[in-house]
């Protein structure tokens, strides 16, 4: 049941972080999209300035992804991916994927619920790495402050967002953060626990859900050399900045690095269906693929490698490099940035951080989210009410992530109307 403005009425639904005693009566039910647009179920339309959550990439209502799904699930809907089974959608799409990235022979091993399996299998991956090559004790993962990898245990735990890993204590042991702009902090934690106790080191190309920060100068080139030096395995999480997003496909291509591992999710199907992968480099593999090895990853879940979600995954690959996609965002780049430039001079913003493709913030300023508790929630939806969907991230920046297929003229009028949701709280 829905109320006439579109605000549902039900109260079964549990919302993911919502504040559940505020929220019925008041959800935005959708139901349809196209392009960068969705529309809620009165029909009214909101600009998507945020891709869902970083994720559809090739924009809303692409008839042809679900139509890959469709002709999977006629043929081959669903079957599991343990020890030799496999389909035809998954074997061509992790070739297809092995090939894009900036890793040789890369191996890929999908994941069903996105990002947050990838971090953790990855996590996992890096653990049993170093008990398959006779050093079992380089454990200690190291992560960075504002970082965001899921909300699994792994993940949970490597996050640098204390709003969301205070609630639940230490879920995983042998976890280190260190300042998300500081290579000598790293090479500190590493020399303090000692090299031949560190595993691996997590980093966000782009630091995403954290606030969107573009990585200082140099930071991510040497914070991959210190990993190098001692021993530790380098991980790009690139759920977010993965398939296109930095305006290349992958984030380790725009400030070329060459990680150990790399996880991906949300741009792998545009969000058309859920699917995540851990992406392995030829040091990783080694022990576990080697002739006559008898190690064995002893990890995966029932929907591995989902047949249908491969096919829409390889048809979204499709997609982006027909339409030219991922220079279309490097074009968008200057686009966005001078759209949004202005805002940096309004009273109540402190900074706009662009710098790379379709990511950006406009971040509240201390003291005004100080004097006003309230301030950027209100912001958000002033801006919802004038027709753009945003978010409030690590609840100091407004986020901007559209779909790849946003239009000038979108763009301008996401700044448009985030200046007019900011000025209304001045007056």
């Amino acid at each position: 049941m829905s109320a006439p403005d579109g605000a549902a009425t039900h109260t079964a639904l549990w919302h993911p972080f919502a504040n559940m005693a505020t929220v019925p009566g008041h959800v935005v039910s959708m139901a349809r999209a196209v392009g960068s647009t969705v529309y809620d179920v009165s029909g009214r339309a909101y600009l998507d300035a945020i891709a869902s959550l970083w994720y559809v990439n090739v924009g809303h209502g692409r008839i042809e992804l679900a139509e890959a799904a469709a002709t999977q699930m006629r043929a081959l809907a669903c079957y599991q991916a343990y020890e030799t089974f496999s389909s035809e959608p998954a074997e061509e799409l992790a070739r297809r994927v092995s090939a894009l990235v900036p890793l040789a022979d890369a191996k890929v091993f999908f994941t069903p619920g996105g990002g947050s399996d990838a971090v953790d299998t990855a996590a996992k991956l890096a653990r049993a790495y170093w008990g398959a090559v006779g050093r079992p004790g380089k454990q200690i993962i190291i992560a960075r402050s504002h970082a965001y990898h899921g909300m699994n245990a792994f993940g949970t735990s490597l996050g640098g967002i204390p709003a969301f890993t205070d609630p639940f204590g230490p879920l995983v042991t042998l976890v280190e953060h260190v300042p998300w702009d500081d290579p000598a902090a790293l090479a500190k934690i590493i020399e303090q626990v000692g090299a031949d106790r560190v595993g691996a080191f997590f980093c966000e190309p782009v630091v995403g859900a954290g606030g969107v920060y573009f990585p200082p100068d140099g930071y991510l080139a040497e914070v991959q050399q210190i990993c190098r030096d001692n021993d530790v395995l380098f991980v790009a999480d690139e759920v977010i900045t993965g398939f296109g997003r930095t305006g290349e496909w992958f984030g380790s291509v725009r400030y070329e690095l060459e990680p150990d591992m790399m996880t991906v999710a949300k741009g792998l199907t545009s969000g058309y269906l859920p699917l995540g992968a851990v992406i392995v480099g030829p040091r990783v593999a080694e022990p576990f693929w080697r002739a006559g090895s008898t190690e064995v990853f002893r990890h995966g879940y029932t929907y591995t490698a989902h047949p249908a979600a491969c096919a829409v995954g390889l048809a979204n690959l499709d997609i982006i490099e027909r339409e030219g996609l991922v220079p279309r965002v490097r074009e968008l780049e200057s686009v966005l940035a001078r759209v949004l430039a202005p805002l940096a001079r309004h009273e109540l913003v402190s900074e706009v951080r662009t710098g790379a493709g379709l990511l950006a913030a406009v971040e509240i300023s201390a003291a005004a989210r100080e004097a006003d508790p309230g301030l950027g929630a209100r912001v958000v939806a002033a801006a919802r009410s004038d027709g753009v969907i945003t978010r409030l991230l690590r609840g100091v920046a407004l986020q901007v992530s559209p779909p790849f297929v946003i239009t000038p003229a979108e763009l301008q009028q996401i700044a448009d109307v985030y200046t007019a949701a900011l000025d209304a709280q001045l007056r």
